[in-house]
């Protein structure tokens, strides 16, 4: 029995099929050229934190069953490991392909992107002083010796250029440079000598590279020096010791430390570089036979091109879809005044987000706001947010954060954040250490007429200005005090875990989100066994909890009807006959990331809404603090289902998750073409200006 025809597709390959999504985008002739550029950076960056995570993961899973002596489970992972180089491959061949296309299209715009080779003269002469003045100050070569550790004093997050250092009759000696993104733009733009017609743009690792001898001049004695990029994924994973005299943070910046020197999983590399050069390198950095070795163009992190920028005309990029202004918030004077008239209901990045941020500004000088509590996981480099909590201590407030110090990726930021708070006078609370906290919760307890009432926010996304502007998420404002009160109760449960806690309506792991789920798919499983109109519909990022998948199993094999929309990993294996027939998954991939978690059960006609911030995965389930939070007003329930029906109606970028994970568009027949994320955002623009009365 082949892999994919398991019940359970594997969630490793599954996430490549996610990202083969996101590289058809930029192979789609129908994208503006500079917006398939920023997919290929997309693709990039989601493929580093592949390997960081999924492929890092698969690895030590090789190790431990041989190290257990479990034979058979290590040959079964072996093999996985296997598919998985071999299908990255192959998309690294498609990478490859779509580049040349789509630097090739720019050039029909007059938009050169050029490389060392096709300078002409003037060009050269620019670049050599623009490198002096500019880029020059930000080089420092390491040069390669018994004491350098060189797999010690790589950055994953970086490019190098390793350099060969030749001189007849010497051995060839090396030296690293660091391509120094941080400190000045990866894209150069080359001011023009004749036609300003023309514009070119040049890398950042070609000026170095032309450069090369104004860097080790009069340092070393040299006939040739000739430069070659590679990068180095490591594993993202780190422990965290049990010493009791160590404060959680210290833990944390120490396990930082570990990420730092972790093993290496992938060495990618210019695939002109000589053999003894690579041979070095590989000896140098401990490349295991289980790391992914892949030869590729002459450029390392195409991340950067996620801001590509757009030099030529506007219609080069996406046509701008100016966020909505919700009439809700707009025509009272106070957020408070708003959320009392009803539950709002926002979704981003088609609502402004700044609805979300005065919802904590204006609280922080509101003479009646008593307390605020908040739960961070990742927020804006600059964020206004933390700046409004701390106006709020100033004001005298009582104000409490959770900082998850472990949100991957973001964990240093977060200490920051968490000490300048602390100096601030917020009361921080580091979460737990055995659960990280992912819920998107905030309350303001506000004195009215002698009472303390509650406002309370329930989200599917992060409290970040910037990334808002890009990922759809539902934000909940809510005055309803029994939701309120329980959000409470979830601060409650992350400062004294040791506490038994019930929750009546929202869903909150570990405590009772699993057995929720399970007993709404349960009773639509019997509801269909009774004849009664069952259906169920999802959209979620990631489904490859095992348990949930079974119970979906057994819903379709009842008559249930599922309908679900995920963007990621899919474990769960739909049309198969006398299994998953009534199992209809769709993906969509477009210029927003889609990022909600919305659930929704039939109920006998009666439908019960919910948003999350959970995914279907065993670690939301059992590993994290999640909440998922019911929608009761009628309206925004009727909204969120209308938002759903267009999803389910796209014919543009909506692709099937089939058994193989072909990645197969939906057909559109004899249906409208209908693109689901510009069709929601004239939906949503409509009832911002319906007339109340109509």
């Amino acid at each position: 029995m082949s892999i994919t025809t398991l019940p359970y597709y594997p969630k490793e390959l599954s996430w490549l099929a996610f990202n083969q999504r996101v590289l058809q985008e930029a192979a789609d002739k129908r994208n503006p050229i500079v917006e398939r550029i920023r997919f290929l950076g997309i693709y990039s960056n989601n493929m580093d934190e592949f390997y960081r995570v999924r492929v890092a993961d698969v690895k030590r899973q090789i190790y431990i069953h041989l190290n257990d002596k479990n034979l058979d489970a290590a040959e079964q992972t072996k093999a996985l490991m296997d598919k998985i180089q071999e299908r990255v491959l192959v998309m690294t061949d498609e990478f490859e392909r779509i580049h040349a296309e789509v630097v090739d299209r720019l050039a029909k715009y007059h938009i050169y992107l050029i490389t060392q080779k096709q300078l002409d003269s003037y060009q050269i002469d620019w670049l050599k002083s623009y490198f002096q003045n500019k880029i020059l100050r930000y080089i420092a070569p390491v040069l390669i010796n018994n004491r350098v550790k060189l797999v010690e004093r790589l950055n994953d997050a970086a490019t190098y250029l390793f350099v060969a250092i030749k001189k007849a009759e010497q051995k060839t000696q090396y030296a690293l440079l660091e391509v120094p993104t941080d400190y000045t733009s990866r894209f150069v733009q080359i001011p023009p000598q004749k036609s300003r017609k023309k514009k070119y743009i040049i890398l950042l690792d070609d000026i170095i590279n032309l450069c090369l001898e104004q860097i080790f001049a009069g340092f070393l004695e040299f006939d040739h020096l000739e430069a070659y990029s590679f990068k180095m994924t490591r594993d993202a994973e780190y422990s965290i010791n049990d010493e009791i005299d160590e404060s959680y943070v210290e833990k944390m910046s120490e396990s930082m430390k570990q990420r730092m020197i972790a093993e290496p999983v992938r060495f990618i590399y210019d695939g002109d570089m000589p053999d003894d050069m690579l041979t070095f390198l590989r000896k140098q950095l401990n490349i295991s036979s289980y790391d992914s070795l892949i030869a590729s163009g002459p450029y390392r992190n195409f991340k950067d091109f996620i801001g590509f920028p757009n030099i030529g005309r506007e219609y080069l990029e996406n046509t701008r879809l100016p966020a909505i202004n919700t009439r809700r918030f707009a025509d009272y004077n106070t957020v408070f005044d708003a959320i009392s008239q009803g539950d709002i209901l926002l979704y981003y990045p088609y609502h402004r987000f700044l609805h979300l941020t005065e919802f904590v500004r204006q609280a922080a000088f509101d003479p009646n706001v008593k307390h605020i509590r908040l739960n961070i996981y990742r927020v804006a480099h600059k964020s206004r947010i933390i700046n409004s909590l701390i106006d709020a201590v100033n004001n005298g407030k009582q104000v409490t954060v959770v900082v998850e110090l472990r949100a991957r990726f973001d964990e240093q930021a977060n200490i920051e954040w968490s000490k300048m708070m602390t100096d601030a006078g917020v009361k921080v609370l580091l979460g737990v250490p055995t659960l990280k906290v992912h819920s998107k919760l905030c309350v303001i307890s506000r004195e009215e007429h002698g009472e303390l009432i509650h406002y309370a926010h329930f989200g599917t996304g992060n409290f970040n200005e910037k990334t808002a502007k890009i990922y759809t998420d539902f934000s909940l404002f809510t005055r309803d005090q029994e939701l309120a009160r329980e959000a409470i109760e979830v601060f409650d449960f992350i400062q004294y875990p040791y506490r038994r806690f019930k929750f009546q309506h929202l869903q909150v792991s570990p405590i009772n989100a699993r057995t929720r789920l399970q007993m709404h798919i349960r009773q639509e499983t019997q509801n269909a066994k009774e004849g009664i109109k069952a259906q169920i519909l999802l959209k979620i990022n990631n489904l490859v909890d095992i348990a949930l998948i079974d119970d979906l199993y057994r819903a379709s094999q009842a008559g249930v009807k599922v309908k679900a929309i995920i963007r990621g990993m899919c474990s769960l294996v739909p049309g198969v006959k006398g299994l998953s027939d009534n199992i209809q998954i769709i993906s969509i991939v477009d210029r927003f990331l889609e990022h909600p978690r919305v659930l929704v059960f039939e109920n006998a006609g009666d439908p019960k809404v919910f948003i999350s911030s959970a995914d279907w995965m065993t670690r939301n389930m059992d590993n994290r603090i999640e909440v998922g939070c019911p929608i009761n007003d009628p309206v925004l329930k009727q909204r969120i289902l209308d938002i759903l029906n267009i999803q389910f109606q796209d014919t543009i970028k909506a692709r099937i998750i089939d058994a193989e994970q072909t990645n197969k568009y939906v057909r559109r027949g004899n249906r409208k073409k209908l693109r689901s994320q510009v069709e929601i955002y004239h939906y949503l623009n409509a009832l911002e200006h319906k007339s109340p009365s109509s």
